[in-house]
């Protein structure tokens, strides 16, 4: 079976093939609900848009940039998260700000042509909503037997949301994009909420490179206590005064200037500060 390139390691001629367990694990955006929501996103608009809009209007220029800067972003921010806690919430927050603007560019072609919006209870809605769990069609038959969504290729996903995302009326295709522009965005509030919680209580990678050096430090001076690596994540203080996380800070001014030093995620209410 082929592996796509995020999905495995790359090492140089002559490189350290040491085994080594990576600090903050990146990639494999591919198999995420949200990389793949905005992926069907993305491809419906671009057909909604050649098969309804003017080709010279503006308005396809910024919806498709739109639906591509959502997909591009979620795949640039997995790639980020190697060496970056904020580059990646930054890239995921850009995402959903995109996918945003694409929602009320399809609000807007409904009400400008007095079309109906679907409303979040009507059947149609919970119909293309219910294809995310288990692969379900619009039968709304729950077979076990079907594959997870995410274990699909794009194509076969895209089949399951056919019977409106192909279909011959606009009001029927844009609501459908609706619906799956508010699925992405769920997934992608979760994914920001759980990595802004992530970077609370573990640190971003600056902290934990910092943590784990010193776990190396520590276990080159006493490589008898103990037979497991130290969890680098454990070993970023928390602040002496308040108790709040600590960030790896570097000294701008002064004697210490270009040193490195803990200090308290809550500065500058608290300005609590741990030697490195």
């Amino acid at each position: 079976m082929s592996t796509s390139p995020e999905d495995e390691p790359v090492q140089s001629a002559g490189a350290d093939r040491s085994p080594h367990r990576r600090l903050r694990p990146s990639g494999g955006y591919r198999k995420t609900a949200s990389f793949q929501t905005a992926t069907t996103i993305y491809d419906a608009t671009v057909w909604f848009c050649e098969k309804f809009l003017d080709s010279r209007s503006r308005t396809v220029d910024q919806m498709v940039q739109a639906a591509r800067s959502g997909r591009q972003n979620i795949a640039e921010g997995s790639r980020a998260a190697t060496t970056s806690s904020q580059s990646e919430l930054h890239l995921l927050n850009v995402a959903r700000s995109s996918l945003e603007e694409l929602l009320l560019d399809f609000e807007d072609y409904l009400r400008h042509r007095h079309l109906d919006q679907w409303e979040p209870g009507a059947p149609e809605a919970r119909a293309v909503r219910a294809v995310a769990r288990r692969g379900r069609g619009p039968d709304q038959s729950d077979r076990s037997d079907r594959p997870n969504l995410t274990d699909l290729t794009d194509r076969e996903r895209w089949a399951l949301y056919s019977p409106w995302l192909d279909h011959p009326e606009p009001a029927v295709r844009a609501n459908a994009i609706i619906c799956l522009i508010h699925q992405a965005n769920y997934l992608l509030d979760q994914q920001i909420t759980a990595l802004e919680r992530a970077f609370i209580e573990e640190g971003g990678y600056r902290e934990q490179l910092a943590a784990a050096r010193l776990a190396r430090r520590e276990q080159l001076r006493n490589p008898t206590d103990s037979a497991e690596r130290p969890d680098p994540a454990r070993l970023i203080p928390r602040c002496p005064q308040c108790g709040k996380a600590m960030a790896l800070r570097t000294a701008r001014s002064g004697l210490h200037a270009g040193r490195q030093f803990w200090g308290c995620t809550g500065y500058p209410e608290c300005r609590g500060t741990v030697e490195l």
